[in-house]
């Protein structure tokens, strides 16, 4: 599966729409969508940097890596 991202769960415990972190951080609510899904391709360090801010998290709170099974 390789990295997986936590941000719905995230925004949820902060109670804060997509919407008001794509607005918070600068990105396009359908850019924060793309990342939210894991269909993003790579992340700036600026973007994780602006959501770690605003959601007061660290990035192994967003990212998480989840082993294969079936490689």
């Amino acid at each position: 599966m390789g990295i997986s991202i936590n941000l719905d769960s995230l925004l949820m415990l902060r109670n804060m729409k997509s919407k008001e972190l794509a607005d918070r951080i600068g990105i396009t609510t359908a850019n924060l969508s793309i990342l939210k899904t894991g269909k993003a391709k790579a992340i700036r360090f600026s973007t994780l940097e602006a959501i770690c801010k605003v959601l007061d998290c660290q990035p192994g709170d967003i990212l998480e890596y989840v082993d294969d099974p079936n490689p």
